[in-house]
């Protein structure tokens, strides 16, 4: 028995059986020469691997349609176009006749070197293009070697998925109703799988470094997902102490259904509004389920990501339209795509070598480069709004020119409606998101040309603290207390206040129930976050005081470094708020 610590994700608390998901490099391979007439036979056992793989590709996508959602079932259908393509069989009937080599070492050289050559490039798409290979090819080699393997999507048995790390991908296609739990070496509270992990609400435990090495299939794991914590194989006392915990957790979920309906309202009378972000339309109904005020971040990207799916207007329009029809009155507030850095967009050539690519060509700058792709995207939000209460707001704003490039752009969009007999809500409100030191420096100029402010904290603290947060050896120095990112959350809240506008926040502090009074204090309006983080924060929210939390905020703006205002937080947490 052996207990490892990593970061707590997604909460719960669930117990199950290891599932290693360790992808290793292809199979070892014996290599053998062909006669000339062994060719033709040898053909056609390549063909039929194909064929094979085709078919058991049909079947998972067949069943994709049923389970899951088009974007997610269209990856399966891009994966199958890629074995129908024409240009990748007769390249590898023309490297057999060549070489006259066995098919097993043709398909692996073959893919081996489209991959380098993918990876080496500098161009996103390439880069994704390899994973494609990687997949198609394994499933071709797997038929050649007759080699089962189960994949994410193919479960059928109840597991604790461990892994080195996982594609956003690989979590959009698992099978959901089999994964129970989900625990990995690699990640942290604001990467693409603790996001969908809360999303699916799946409790999740990342940044173990160790767990491949350390967990082994079919072990026994408990995973809390409240405190970060992953007990391999427990003896008796643990099981006990494990269902006692789970008990307290179920105990704790029924207090956050008591009070689903209840206003975000601090003892003293002051309302905030709490909101949900989400990544995939087929979430929006779930955070009703979590109390949610409306939809503070739609992550429109996610529309983005699928390999071989372009993101065409109609196909957003209605994406659009399901969240929007599917939360009523209650706001929906869309992100324009935020592609670039960590987000790589598959089906798009990007010619730039992007060397800092989280300080290079992305989000609004991306956006604004491409303005027929971005009009696309704003006339599908258009046509949507007439469905609800729609807002839209720019990401990575990093100043008032790109913020009035974005809305001449939305000018235009609107009159490409008009002139197609298009109806829309033309009272959409346009906000800014606050995610680089310019854009909270010059806060106060960016409130001109804004309805409402949304500071993402996650790209805020990276930029202000100059700290990779994707980097487990840095990691550690993203800290939400630092003074510089206190002022910045300051001075950005109290521009949007002095103009009469809202400061929302839609980064993953805002959902951090440890640091609410401190926000409530510095004068937040919105608060959006994972929806399972509603209720945790709507606790502390109506536990607490307007007048103290001020108090609390003004000591901590005084602080000198991370630490002294961590403990600060901490002790107040400690004095003023029940257990």
């Amino acid at each position: 028995m052996k207990t490892l610590t990593g970061v707590p994700v997604s909460s719960g608390i669930v117990s199950g059986k290891a599932f290693l998901y360790v992808e290793s490099e292809f199979p070892e391979i014996t290599r053998y020469s062909l006669h000339k007439n062994q060719v033709d036979p040898e053909l056609k056992r390549l063909d039929k691997a194909i064929a094979d793989a085709m078919a058991d590709l049909k079947v998972i996508h067949e069943r994709a349609v049923r389970e899951m959602s088009k974007d997610q079932a269209d990856i399966f259908a891009a994966h199958i176009m890629m074995l129908e393509d024409q240009d990748f069989i007769d390249q590898l009937h023309g490297r057999l006749k060549e070489t006259l080599q066995n098919a097993e070492c043709v398909v692996s050289d073959i893919a081996r070197g489209m991959m380098q050559k993918m990876m080496a490039s500098p161009d996103p798409l390439f880069r994704e293009r390899a994973v494609d290979i990687n997949d198609i090819s394994k499933r071709i080699l797997n038929q050649l070697l007759e080699i089962k393997q189960v994949s994410l999507a193919e479960l059928d048995r109840d597991v604790i998925v461990v892994a080195h790390d996982l594609l956003p991908s690989e979590v959009l296609t698992m099978n959901k109703s089999r994964v129970k739990g989900i625990v990995m070496d690699g990640g942290g509270r604001t990467s693409h799988t603790a996001i969908l992990a809360r999303a699916f609400d799946i409790p999740a435990v990342l940044g173990l470094s160790t767990a491949t090495r350390e967990i082994s299939n079919d072990d026994i794991l408990v995973v809390d997902g409240v405190a970060g914590q992953v007990t391999v194989n427990p003896d008796k006392r643990d099981l006990n102490a494990y269902k006692k915990a789970d008990t307290q957790y179920r105990k704790k979920q029924d207090e956050f259904n008591a009070i689903r309906e209840l206003p975000a309202e601090t003892t003293d009378g002051c309302r905030v509004t709490l909101k949900a972000n989400i990544e995939l339309p087929e979430e929006a109904e779930q955070v009703l389920h979590y109390g949610a005020e409306g939809i503070g971040l739609y992550r429109s990207e996610f529309l983005f990501l699928t390999p071989g799916q372009a993101a065409e207007e109609e196909m957003q329009y209605q994406a659009y339209s399901q969240v929007i029809k599917a939360l009523g009155d209650l706001p929906v507030t869309i992100r324009t795509v935020d592609i670039g850095g960590d987000k790589i967009l598959p089906d798009f050539q990007v010619t730039a070598n992007e060397k800092n690519p989280l300080l290079g060509w992305r989000a609004i700058r991306f956006s604004l480069a491409l303005p027929e792709l971005f009009k696309t995207q704003l006339r599908a939000i258009l046509r949507a709004s007439v469905e609800g209460n729609v807002r839209i707001m720019f990401p990575l704003i990093s100043g008032i020119e790109e913020l009035e490039q974005a809305r001449a752009l939305l000018v235009e969009a609107k009159a490409e409606c008009r002139a197609r007999k298009q109806p829309f809500a033309d009272n959409i409100e346009v906000g800014a998101m606050i995610e680089v030191p310019s854009a909270a420096m010059t806060a106060d100029i960016l409130a001109e040309g804004s309805d409402f402010f949304s500071i993402g904290t996650n790209d805020l603290i990276q930029y202000s603290l100059a700290v990779d947060r994707g980097n487990e050896r840095v990691n550690y120095l993203a800290q939400p207390t630092h003074p510089a990112v206190l002022r910045f959350l300051k001075m950005t809240i109290d521009a949007a206040h002095k103009k009469g506008i809202k400061a929302a926040m839609c980064g993953e502090l805002a959902g951090d129930s440890s640091v609410t009074a401190l926000l409530l204090g510095l004068g937040l309006d919105e608060f959006s976050m994972a929806a399972q983080s509603i209720p945790h924060v709507k606790r502390i929210v109506r536990g607490v005081s307007m007048k103290s939390c001020r108090k609390l905020a003004e000591e901590a703006l005084k602080g000198t470094s991370w630490i002294q205002n961590a403990t600060l937080v901490k002790a107040w947490m400690v004095k003023n708020l029940p257990a």
